[in-house]
């Protein structure tokens, strides 16, 4: 028998920054296996980036209440590590 409380439990959604962070980190993975992996990184992969960031400059405006100061260092702290995993696969680049 399932207790009655489950069903009163509220979930509203996973917070906005995670979603923004896991955004990030897949479409540059997927990105950089699609366009990145020989040793002369396509054009293509510099504009899904710069669209990336554009969708975050305008997820950041638009939630600007979430993102308090504790949510930007973290945000910060996953684009640093964002980028080690993007060095990480290109060690493994081969000519095309």
């Amino acid at each position: 028998m399932i207790p009655e409380e489950l069903f009163k439990r509220r979930h509203f959604g996973t917070p906005v920054s995670i979603t923004l962070i896991w955004t990030n980190y897949i479409v540059v993975i997927i990105n950089t296996y699609a366009f990145a992996m020989c040793t002369q990184i396509k054009w293509y992969f510099w504009l899904v980036l710069g669209v990336l960031a554009v969708y975050n400059f305008f997820q950041i405006n638009k939630n600007r209440e979430t993102f308090d100061r504790k949510n930007l260092i973290v945000y910060g702290i996953s684009l640093i590590l964002l980028l080690v995993v993007f060095f990480l696969l290109r060690t493994q680049a081969q000519p095309c």
